[in-house]
């Protein structure tokens, strides 16, 4: 087993570690996404992340455990994954050309030291038609990504703009992961 574990079943997350060529093994968290609803969004992610990596790292205390969770936001209201195609549509039909925020909560846990952070990004869609709506809920991308889309896919083509990290969007803020591995002694080497 490699000394990274990434607590996650997200294959988004799992490419994203596999893009800046990090060794890693994947054990997923079976814990509930649940969290009081008096979180501001940044709180939320951080809980959820951090509540992730530390199911994993109880079990595994000599590695180092990745947790993260993102949340879609409007108007202050957090927009997760979509339960229904009315939910979908609602949810993009809100987006629609107008600006959200992303926040993307990453854990590292590894024994006894915890480093929790986030990213927040600006996304703004271009107004988008009832059809564009209709026809991307039917490709069925939206049902297993907060806010109803993935900036990676088909839903790349309703964003505008964005002005943050693109790959926190995705579900993981890279270049900073990366950073702090290395500031909390991780080994990219090994």
């Amino acid at each position: 087993m490699s000394n990274l574990i990434l607590a996650s079943q997200s294959p988004r997350r799992k490419e994203l570690l596999q893009q800046i060529q990090l060794s890693f093994s994947v054990i997923s968290s079976a814990v509930e996404e649940t969290f009081s609803p008096d979180l501001l969004p940044h709180e939320a992610v951080m809980y959820l992340a951090r509540k992730k990596a530390k199911d994993i790292s109880q079990h595994h205390p000599e590695h180092y455990v990745i947790g993260s969770d993102t949340v879609v936001t409007k108007d202050g209201k957090i927009l997760g994954k979509p339960e229904s195609k009315e939910e979908a549509k609602e949810m993009l039909s809100m987006l629609s050309g107008s600006d959200h925020e992303v926040f993307t909560g990453v854990a590292i846990i590894h024994g006894d030291v915890e480093e929790i952070f986030y990213e927040k990004t600006d996304v703004t869609f271009w107004e988008l038609t009832a059809q564009e709506i209709d026809e991307y809920i039917a490709s069925e991308e939206p049902f297993d990504k907060a806010g109803s889309y993935g900036i990676q896919g088909i839903g790349a083509k309703f964003v505008k703009s964005i002005k943050g990290d693109y790959f926190s969007v995705v579900g993981l803020p890279i270049s900073r992961l990366n950073r702090t591995l290395i500031q909390m002694g991780y080994l990219l080497s090994e």
